[in-house]
């Protein structure tokens, strides 16, 4: 995988990556998605995610993950393409790539001080949220960027062409 920057990196360097933050007392924020058409609203949610800390974390799921969760159709975009678009954004600073279906083991070995997620989710809902509140962190759901997703721009894709 072409990396840039050294930010895609795997669980063991993600570990170090916490264990420096917490001694140099600065503020891990962490957030997850599948990231396929990196559009507006994606940067726009990530910007509002990095406000919140020092840090900013994006656990991505694998191409395997996500033909799990949405089907074989996607992701359209490879998980080696949506990684080095994510870590070229200013506002994330580590991009780790995940196989399961939820990222509950990244969150339960990281540890965030604050957990984000989209405003289509409810904080009953977060996976992870347990974990993290027990463990002195917060969890935030950032609302919804309206008019702004990959099915949006999916369908208007199938409409026009």
């Amino acid at each position: 995988m072409v990396d840039i920057l050294g930010r895609v990196i795997g669980i063991k360097e993600l570990t170090n990556v916490r264990r420096k933050a917490r001694t140099g007392g600065k503020k891990v924020v962490f957030t997850n998605g599948v990231f396929d058409i990196l559009h507006r609203g994606h940067v726009e949610y990530l910007g509002r995610a990095k406000e919140l800390g020092d840090i900013l974390i994006v656990g991505l799921n694998s191409d395997r993950s996500v033909r799990k969760i949405k089907g074989d159709r996607r992701p359209l975009v490879p998980q080696e393409d949506r990684a080095f678009i994510l870590a070229g954004l200013k506002d994330v600073s580590y991009v780790c790539l995940f196989d399961q279906e939820t990222p509950l083991e990244l969150i339960e070995t990281l540890l965030p001080d604050v957990l984000v997620k989209g405003g289509d989710y409810t904080p009953e809902d977060i996976v992870g949220r347990g974990v993290v509140e027990e463990n002195g962190g917060r969890v935030v759901v950032i609302p919804e960027i309206l008019g702004r997703s990959t099915t949006q721009i999916i369908n208007r894709i199938k409409e026009r062409y």
